[in-house]
């Protein structure tokens, strides 16, 4: 964690997920980052789309960089036990939306285990110019084709849950690949319900 070898923080349903280098700069292009990433979250806020403890959390850390969990709550004014829960979930959405990662442990807390948060963008300060060039349909489709590559085949109800992208877009990414031969549908195993969905150069 932190050394740079892969990505680490919660994103996929927001569970632990790692992402490989090569990959991140298609999922970091989904994300509500479009410019600036100390601009774009005000805009968010602005639009109803970030939370009050998510704007304190991501501001104490590009005010005062990286620090562990103990320390980030009493800095963003969150460390009542009431407002256990919107911290946690603050942390959540914002490794969820590439605003925040783990890039460490600290011996801090009752257990003397915490994890030590930092902006994304500091940590991996090429990454914003990496995926502007990217397209969202394109980042799809390379993410799909990762999945595939990863599991050997899947059903579409498996990644709409997986993904958790707005309505219609995991159809209208795989119609797409299926439009460029990339995959092939309506596959059927021995002992597994339902349709399939596979890469071309595995049928």
């Amino acid at each position: 964690m932190g050394k740079g070898i892969w990505y680490y923080a919660k994103v996929l349903r927001q569970k632990g997920t790692l992402i490989s280098l090569d990959l991140l700069p298609f999922f970091y292009a989904l994300s509500p980052n479009y410019g600036d990433p100390e601009q774009d979250y005000q805009i968010s806020y602005q639009d109803g789309k970030l939370s009050s403890e998510e704007k304190l959390v991501y501001e104490t850390i590009l005010v005062k960089g990286p620090m562990d969990s103990i320390m980030l709550r009493e800095e963003s004014r969150l460390s009542s036990k009431e407002n256990n829960s919107r911290f946690s979930r603050a942390l959540n959405l914002l490794m969820r939306d590439f605003r925040i990662l783990p890039i460490g442990v600290a011996e801090a807390g009752t257990w003397n285990y915490a994890f030590i948060y930092d902006a994304v963008h500091r940590h991996f300060p090429d990454l914003p110019e990496k995926a502007h060039v990217i397209g969202e349909s394109d980042a799809r489709m390379k993410i799909l084709e990762s999945l595939f590559r990863s599991l050997g085949a899947s059903r579409i109800q498996h990644i709409r849950k997986l993904f958790q992208w707005p309505e219609g877009l995991v159809e209208r990414t795989l119609e797409v690949m299926l439009e460029k031969n990339k995959i092939v549908n309506q596959v059927q195993f021995e002992g597994k319900e339902g349709e399939w969905f596979l890469l071309n150069s595995l049928s």
